[in-house]
């Protein structure tokens, strides 16, 4: 595509993001009150600002995901929080540089993510603590374990201390994993992932660029947590890698849509 049509597409959406953050913030002084009311808040505003970017979104699998549920997921950047809040109500927890980010960082704080240090032992387990009033209140919570985001080509280890209320409570726990595609001639791990030493800002001004972006996410089956939560990690990785496996295809591939895929109305 020329350069002027670039150009007026992404000055368009940037216009068009500028008023959902507008609409948002004028919203959110309306679910202060819990946490459940600014889960909903999050889910109509990310729903918006994924049509604002272009991006369609296709569920595989069947989400069996019910009122308070943790959904463990891979992280491949922040596109990923948009496109899991879109889904459903949650709640995320979130490394304590987010909070700082610009717009994203407005956003998280706005949705009450809980925002940890991972440096320090004792502040997992107060956040972790911190999940018991989001799933009593039938709010998921999103937890992405790698503890950092990548570029979208395998699962790194998963980290298991956020988990350990998880297990001591029984929860519930469903995997789930995340992959994008691009039309001919872009790189998703260079395009849609945010990883690495890359600049918040010019990223996601590139992405307002992009003509159109295929979100996948493979739901896999709901269980209870319990025993010991290193084995509950390790488990929950291999359900994701899998699904991650079987979704992970080439990116023109998946911009074409699978019919096995259905698209999640936006509405």
């Amino acid at each position: 595509m020329s350069a002027p049509l670039s150009f007026f597409r992404a000055t368009g959406r940037l216009l068009a993001f500028a008023w959902v953050l507008v609409s948002a913030a004028v919203a959110l002084a309306w679910h202060r009150r819990d946490l459940a009311a600014r889960a909903r808040w999050l889910h109509v505003a990310c729903r918006r600002a994924l049509r604002v970017l272009g991006v369609r979104c296709f569920a595989v699998g069947t989400a069996s995901v019910g009122p308070g549920t943790i959904i463990v997921a891979n992280h491949v950047g922040y596109l990923d929080i948009l496109v899991l809040a879109a889904t459903r109500p949650a709640v995320f927890v979130a490394k304590r540089e987010v909070a700082s980010w610009p717009l994203f960082g407005w956003f998280a704080r706005g949705a009450g993510t809980r925002f940890v240090d991972r440096e320090r032992r004792g502040d997992v387990a107060r956040v972790a603590a911190e999940f018991a009033p989001a799933i009593a209140a039938g709010v998921s919570v999103v937890l992405f374990l790698e503890g950092t985001s990548t570029d979208g080509r395998t699962v790194k280890p998963f980290k298991s201390s956020l988990l350990a209320p998880a297990v001591a409570a029984h929860w519930v726990v469903v995997p789930a994993a995340l992959s994008y595609g691009l039309p001919a001639g872009h790189d998703v791990a260079e395009e849609v992932c945010w990883w690495g030493d890359r600049t918040l800002l010019p990223h996601l001004l590139h992405l307002f660029t992009l003509p159109r972006i295929a979100a996948y996410v493979a739901w896999g089956a709901a269980e209870p947590a319990g025993g010991d939560r290193k084995a509950l990690a390790a488990r929950l990785h291999a359900h994701v890698s899998r699904l991650h496996t079987a979704l992970h295809k080439d990116p023109q591939e998946m911009f074409a849509a699978p019919t096995s895929a259905g698209e999640i109305a936006f509405t």
